[in-house]
C-alpha cells in the first residue's frame, strides 16, 4: 500500500507550476487530492496547464484527482469548497496554501512606486487567502486530532526579492504558520512553512529563456532550481512521518528538509540549500522553543 493511501489532501493553485507539481508528488503516494485554481479546463487561459490537465495526471501516477474551479479571493467559493470535502470525505489531512495572485512583471524589479496598487492582490490572494483556507481546514482537523497544513513560502522571507509587497507577504505566511502552530498545539494538527527556492515552473523557464540575465541571479539561477514536484516529495515525507508535530511551528528550508529525509528531486539531484546566501528562517518549530518569545 502506497503511505498516502486513503489521505485527503487539498493542494491550492494546481492548474500548474508548483501546486501542480506538489499534487503529482502526493499522487505517487497515492492521495485523493483536491486541485484549486481558476483554470479549469485547456484554452481557459493563455497560460499553459489547467486542473483537468492536472487531475488527469494525478489519476495516471496513482492518486485521485478532483479538479474544483475555486477563485481563492472569493470567500464563498472557498467555503463551498470546503463543505464538499467534509460532505464527500469527512475528513481532511493535508492542506497545502500554495495559491498566490503573481502580478505580470514581477521580475522586471521596478521600485514600488513605479508598480501598479493592484500589486496589492498578493495580500488578498496569498497571505489572506492562507489563512481563509487554513481557518476552513482547521474545522475539520481539529475534531479529527490530526493534520499538516503547509504554507508555500520563500528565502523572500529574510532576503528582498522582486519586490516589496512579495517579501511583505512571504513573511506574512511564514509568521501566520507559527502563530497557527501554537493555537493547534493542542489538537495534534501540524502547521509549517516551506521556503522554496528557484522552481523551474512554465513562467520560470520562460522568463529564463527570454533574459540571459536572470540565468546569473542567485534567486533565479537554474543551477540550484528545482522541479515542481520536489516540494511535493518533501510535504509526503512530512505527512508519512509519525512524529510530524515536532515540526509544527517551524520555516523550513525545502531543500533541507529533503536532505533530512533522504529525498532527492524527481532527476536524483540533491536540491542545495542557500542559507548562507539568502538567509535562515526564523521561526524554529515551536517543540523547540517554546511558545514565549
Amino acid at each position: 500500500m502506497r503511505p498516502l493511501a486513503g489521505k485527503v489532501a487539498l493542494v491550492t493553485g494546481a492548474s500548474r507550476g508548483i501546486g501542480k507539481g506538489i499534487a503529482l508528488a502526493l499522487a505517487d503516494e497515492g492521495a485523493i487530492i483536491y486541485l484549486t485554481g481558476r483554470t479549469a479546463a485547456v484554452g481557459d487561459s493563455i497560460l499553459p496547464g489547467s486542473l483537468a490537465e492536472t487531475a488527469d495526471e494525478v489519476d495516471r501516477r496513482g492518486g485521485t484527482g478532483i479538479a474544483v474551479q475555486v477563485d481563492h479571493g472569493d470567500d464563498e467559493q472557498v467555503a463551498k469548497l470546503f463543505a464538499r470535502i467534509s460532505n464527500e470525505q469527512q475528513r481532511l489531512d493535508i492542506l497545502v496554501n500554495n495559491a498566490f495572485a503573481v502580478p505580470d512583471g514581477l521580475d522586471k524589479l521596478h521600485p514600488y512606486w513605479e508598480q501598479s496598487l493592484s500589486d496589492w492582490r498578493m495580500v488578498d490572494v496569498g497571505v489572506r487567502s492562507s489563512y481563509v483556507a487554513a481557518w476552513h481546514a482547521a474545522k475539520i482537523m481539529v475534531p479529527q486530532k490530526s493534520g499538516l497544513i503547509v504554507a508555500i513560502s520563500g528565502y523572500t522571507g529574510v532576503s528582498y526579492t522582486f519586490n516589496v509587497v512579495f517579501g511583505m507577504c512571504k513573511s506574512a505566511v511564514d509568521r501566520m504558520a507559527r502563530d497557527m502552530a501554537i493555537e493547534l498545539e493542542a489538537h495534534n494538527v501540524a502547521s509549517l512553512s516551506l521556503w522554496q527556492g528557484f522552481t523551474f515552473t512554465e513562467l520560470a523557464r520562460a522568463a529564463i529563456a527570454s533574459r540571459a540575465e536572470l540565468q546569473h541571479s542567485t534567486v533565479t539561477n537554474p543551477a540550484v532550481g528545482s522541479s515542481p514536484e520536489f516540494p511535493g516529495r518533501v510535504i509526503a515525507a512530512l505527512a508519512d512521518d509519525p512524529q510530524m508535530i515536532r515540526h509544527s511551528g517551524g520555516t523550513f528550508i525545502t531543500a533541507e528538509l529533503a536532505q533530512k529525509y533522504g529525498i532527492t528531486d524527481i532527476d536524483g539531484s540533491v536540491v542545495p540549500s542557500l542559507r548562507a546566501e539568502r538567509g535562515a528562517p526564523i521561526w524554529q518549530p515551536i517543540a523547540a522553543r517554546g511558545v514565549a518569545e
